[in-house]
């Protein structure tokens, strides 16, 4: 059989619920987002590190809610009204802090949404306390907003997280790469994702397929 090489290809981000494994790292994060029509006061946040699936769940949640997405980092320049009249994801929340005009809008938004009973989810890396907010009625409601966190991954969920990652990038990696990868690499999605570009470049430059000794090479160079 021929050698898979890798080809410089798009990478299409796969964000479905059939895409997103579930493991004890990430299963209340999930039952709280299938769960959305019994959230209190109808908001949730879901918090994580970079790469730990916020953005898919979010995008889940959006399909299942038929809810629109808006990034925290455009809310002073939007239309809060507008918003507020439909279910909707604010992503990366925690990028309205230190803002006064970005602070106000996300403040005024969950008001409207909260008045008339509308769903919104906020996605953030870290809990409201942790993000330097200076309105205090902004940063008490958010304190008191029902929150999950996305844990860790286990070793399941990381060579999900791998496997899902060679996928977006048509990529396939030897059969034993990923269990090497597991065993060997930092245990973050963020290195998950790190390690993967890396070794999608080095095979494209080098035209070598994705073996276990391809993966050993990266993660030494990665290691220097």
């Amino acid at each position: 059989m021929a050698e898979q090489l890798s080809f410089d290809l798009p990478v299409r981000a796969a964000l479905g619920r059939e895409d997103f494994f579930v493991s004890p790292a990430n299963a209340e994060a999930v039952a709280m987002i299938e769960g959305w029509a019994d959230w209190p006061d109808c908001k949730l946040l879901l918090t994580g590190p970079a790469g730990a699936g916020k953005t898919h769940l979010a995008h889940v949640w959006a399909g299942l809610a038929e809810a629109r997405i808006v990034a925290a980092r455009d809310l002073a320049r939007a239309d809060v009204a507008a918003l507020a009249e439909a279910r909707l994801v604010i992503e990366n929340a925690q990028d309205v802090a230190g803002d006064a005009a970005a602070e106000a809008a996300l403040f005024h938004l969950h008001n409207l949404m909260r008045a008339e009973a509308r769903a919104l989810l906020m996605t953030a890396r870290t809990p409201p306390h942790l993000w330097g907010l200076t309105l205090p009625d902004l940063a008490s409601r958010l304190q008191g907003t029902l929150h999950t966190a996305l844990g860790p991954p286990d070793d399941a969920l990381l060579s999900a997280v791998l496997m899902k990652l060679f996928s977006d990038r048509q990529l396939m990696p030897s059969p034993d790469t990923i269990p090497f990868l597991v065993r060997r690499m930092e245990r973050s999605f963020g290195a998950a994702e790190g390690v993967v570009a890396d070794l999608d470049a080095t095979a494209l430059a080098e035209r070598r397929p994705i073996t276990r000794g391809l993966a050993a090479h990266v993660l030494d160079k990665q290691g220097e």
